[in-house]
């Protein structure tokens, strides 16, 4: 199979005349089968820009991108993703299950698939029995784990997740830290962003900064283990982001 994500000279711009802004530029990186990278950078940054484009969601100004092979937004390599997108908004009277039952079916469930696959990934995402709970009684973090519970529901090769730890409490992200350990020890391919570097950190592979629409730094798993010797990467990104040396 082709490499799962493939992003080249990515550029992506907003407005038009005097307005228009260019959120990304010439962004340009791979996620290989069975990495686990994560995407970060500050409020602003172009993260969420990326991933949209990734997504097929926006057109770039320049460049492509490209997903198991297929251009962003084909169906044929849409089919490998589950997604997560940094606001999710869901209907209030609809019942935890029946939002699943909706995106395991765009993704090709059949009625016996969802049957078995709604209590699973309920149960993986903190929330088993809960499936015919009205969404409006559903805190924050709650509906933050059932976006992730929707982004798995057809079994994915690769998931997408932007500002995955969103909304979620302490306990909720060592649970989701869980989670995503098991799902890359599965093989999934993940890509996610996150302000929660100790997270990333501790999940990834490979870490991918990005600062002002271009990619500033990539930090691999051994670069990763000497900079926990040395400093967090947390400290390691501001310096690194302050510093302003893009490549």
């Amino acid at each position: 199979m082709s490499i799962p994500i493939q992003v080249e000279g990515l550029t992506v711009s907003y407005g038009r005349g005097a307005k228009r802004v260019r959120a990304v530029q010439e962004v340009s990186f791979t996620v290989a089968e069975g990495e686990c990278v994560g995407f970060i950078g500050a409020n602003g940054a172009g993260k969420s820009t990326t991933i949209k484009a990734l997504m097929g969601f926006i057109f770039p100004e320049q460049g492509e991108t490209r997903l198991y092979g297929a251009p962003s937004g084909d169906p044929e390599g849409r089919r490998h993703v589950g997604y997560l997108p940094e606001v999710a908004l869901y209907y209030p009277f609809m019942r935890a299950g029946e939002l699943l039952t909706l995106y395991g079916s765009l993704s090709g469930l059949t009625r016996a698939d969802l049957r078995r696959r709604i209590p699973i990934v309920l149960e993986q995402v903190g929330l088993g029995g809960r499936e015919r709970e009205l969404l409006r009684t559903f805190s924050k973090g709650m509906q933050q784990r059932l976006g992730i519970a929707q982004a798995l529901i057809a079994e994915p090769k690769l998931l997408i997740l932007d500002e995955v730890s969103a909304g979620l409490d302490p306990l909720g992200r060592h649970d989701l830290r869980a989670l995503l350990q098991e799902l890359r020890k599965a093989g999934r391919t993940i890509f996610f962003s996150s302000h929660e570097l100790s997270e990333v950190e501790s999940l990834c592979n490979r870490v991918i900064m990005i600062d002002q629409g271009r990619l500033c730094h990539e930090v691999t798993q051994a670069e990763l283990q000497a900079v926990g010797r040395k400093q967090s990467l947390e400290s390691f990104f501001i310096s690194t982001v302050r510093g302003g040396a893009a490549t």
